[in-house]
Parts: C-alpha cells; structure tokens; sequence
C-alpha cells in the first residue's frame, strides 16, 4: 500500500481559515457504508442519526495555548510551540529550529526566558524561567494547525475548543467535536443516547506527515489517553444491549480501538490510562466503534488512512471527491461527516 495512493488535489479557497459563525450550522455529509449512499444534511442534524441506546462518546481533551513568541538577542522573532507541559524543561518545536543554538537564551513576550537546549525526540527541549502555565496565561496563543494562514485571534480561544473540554493538555484541537453545542447533546441523551467522556491529548503529531512511501513503515506518534470507569461501564453496556458506539473524531476512535486490542476479550474495555501509538489504516478490523464522526482530512495522512479503514478507500475517494465539487470546507474550522 503506498503512501501515494491517499493523496488528492484540494483548491486552496477550500480550506477553512475561520469556524462556522454557529457551530452546529456547518453542513454534514452522511456517508452509509451498508447502502454506499451519501446525503447531505447540516450538523445539527445529527440528532436524527443517534438511536435510543446508542452511546456517543466525547474527548474531552482542552487545549493549550501552546504557541510562545520570542526574540533572540539579535533582534529575530522565534516561535516556541510546546509539544508538552511540563516544568521547567519542555519538548517544544523551535523556528527558525537551523538558527537557533544550544544555551541560546530567547526574550519571550511575557518578559520571561526560554533557554534552548539539545534534541528531544520530535523538537528541541526548552528550559522556561518561570512556571509554563503562568507564561501561557500571560501569552500564551492557540496553537492553530499550519494551514490556517493567519495569526491566531481572540474569537480563537473559544472557537477552537470544544464545549465540553475539560482535561488541559492538548496542543491540537479534537477538531469533530468543534460543531458539538450543549443544546445539540442535550438533544441526543434526550432521545435515550448515552454520552461517555474520554481523554486523548491531542499533540502535534496529529498533522506530522507521514515520510515513508510504504504506509506499513510508519510509525505513529504516542499520544496520552485516559478511559475512565464510568465511560468503560456505559461503552460495554450500550455494546452488549445491541447499541451502536458513535466515536467523535479520529482521536475518540483511536483510544477505543486501543483499549480494545490489549484486552483479552476485544468485544469490550476497561478503564485504564496511559500512551497510545495504534496506528490504523485499511486492513485493519474495528472492534469497538460502529459509527465516526469526523471532518475532512489532509491528503497523506494518518487521519485519512483512518477512515479510509473504516469506510473503505473508494468509498472515501467517491465522498472526497463529492465533497469538493460540492464546495465542503475542509480541515479544522470546515465541515463535518458522519460515517454509518
């Protein structure tokens, strides 16, 4: 299977530089692998899809500002975007990454210091001279995905979370749950739907590219995860009552299917928490989630190879293709899908 074979070409108009001025408002292509169909719907349509005794099941997951701006001593800007939280030395991507050198001290906005030190496993480590949620408060920015081209704004803060994140720690947006309002879940449990809230910290890895031609040969970046007790019960209940299992965003469907491959009886899970790497692309089986809710993903990517796994890659290619004729936005702040 090459990496080639997941690529596809997508106007530049059609990427989403800003949200939906309502969340539930964007538009939602159904896509239903049993009949092959798509329809096309809006997302606070959603509702009609979610039986009684189905479970939808959230991350959790809040976002960081994880995006710190500097100068050196010379005068030039440096962008520091954390990859972790942690004191006082952190893992972090550093641009202009070929200019900067070890022991080199950068002037951060917030009047702080960032000392630049060797080579972590993805970016450079970073010493902070003061506690890192103290200088994300003071000046910290969200962290948007490289192809929004724009600075981050103020509406950012809020529109580039879900809301019902909870848990602090990521550095990328669980972006399929952005069209999610209270009102529209509200709506869903009162149909008799549960709703279980799960953890993955979403990182940067999420949009690191896949460089190997062989998509076998790559490695999946490891991301930290919690599956609470509560969410496990109401998951293994809504499975053994015949329910369908609705996984908001690759990142929900991930966590499951993980919990899933190391329990003995792969049908259910258990709560635990801990680091995921599962990588999925076509071939592989799905044991927990029945039904995605996603957005339109980059080409060669590890989130395309995902549901082209679960939806099948002609059916993904037919829907892409759709999409684009149709006019969908694409990536975070775009439109959404529902696969059946």
């Amino acid at each position: 299977m090459k990496l080639s074979d997941f690529d596809y070409e997508l106007p530049k108009e059609l990427i989403a530089q800003y949200p939906a001025r309502e969340r539930e408002k964007c538009r939602l292509m159904v896509l239903d692998r049993k009949s092959q169909e798509i329809n096309h719907r809006m997302f606070g349509d959603i509702a009609e899809y979610i039986d009684k005794g189905d479970c939808l099941v959230l991350n959790n997951t809040k976002v960081i500002p994880a995006r710190l701006f500097g100068r050196r001593e010379s005068g030039g800007r440096v962008e520091i975007f954390l990859l972790e939280k942690k004191n006082p030395v952190c893992e972090a991507l550093v641009r202009p990454s070929d200019r900067i050198h070890e022991g080199e001290t950068i002037l951060l906005e917030s009047g702080d210091k960032a000392e630049v030190l060797g080579r972590g496993d993805v970016g450079r480590l970073v010493r902070l001279s003061r506690s890192i949620d103290e200088i994300m408060k003071k000046s910290g920015h969200m962290p948007l995905p490289p192809y929004i081209d724009r600075e981050d704004e103020e509406g950012d803060k809020v529109a580039y979370q879900t809301v019902y994140a909870a848990k602090e720690g990521a550095t990328a947006s669980p972006t399929a749950g952005l069209h999610f309002t209270n009102e529209l879940i509200r709506s869903i449990e009162t149909k008799g739907a549960a709703v279980a809230s799960i953890t993955l910290h979403t990182s940067y890895g999420t949009f690191a590219p896949i460089k190997t031609e062989d998509v076998e040969s790559h490695r999946m970046h490891r991301e930290r995860f919690e599956l609470p007790e509560k969410a496990a019960e109401t998951i293994n209940r809504t499975k053994a009552s015949g329910g369908r299992i609705f996984a908001v965003g690759t990142t929900s469907a991930r966590t499951l299917e993980f919990c899933a491959s190391i329990n003995s009886d792969r049908s259910t899970i258990r709560a635990q928490s801990g680091l995921t790497d599962l990588y999925i692309y076509p071939g592989y089986r799905f044991k927990i989630v029945d039904c995605l809710v996603t957005n339109f993903h980059l080409p060669r990517s590890t989130l395309l190879l995902l549901v082209s796994a679960f939806a099948g890659k002609e059916f993904i290619e037919r829907s892409y293709r759709e999409a684009i004729d149709r006019r969908y936005r694409f990536f975070s702040y775009g439109d959404a899908m529902l696969i059946l």
